[in-house]
């Protein structure tokens, strides 16, 4: 893993599929990896879960704080609010 790169790791569950292609779509740079239990994600300093893309996939409002329910790690700060969560470097 770079130095820059942010990283996320999902359980490769149901509710984290529709996370890694909500991901995909708003982070063109990101690389997904995946893993026989888990997911990761790493992007060049910054990646972006927007709220409005996860409900055009679900078709549901979806809450940030549900990433928590299949989150297993992170690496990067974390800026969270109704319509994103955001992991970045600040350098």
């Amino acid at each position: 893993m770079s130095q820059n790169n942010v990283m996320l790791v999902l359980q490769a569950n149901e509710e984290a599929r529709p996370m890694v292609e909500a991901i995909q779509k708003d982070n063109q740079d990101a690389i997904v990896e995946n893993q026989p239990a888990m997911i990761k994600i790493t992007s060049p300093g910054k990646l972006v879960i927007k709220a409005e893309t996860m409900e055009e996939i679900i078709g549901r409002e979806w809450d940030p704080q549900e990433l928590q329910l299949v989150l297993i790690s992170l690496a990067g700060n974390v800026d969270e609010d109704y319509d994103h969560f955001t992991i970045y470097w600040d350098n």
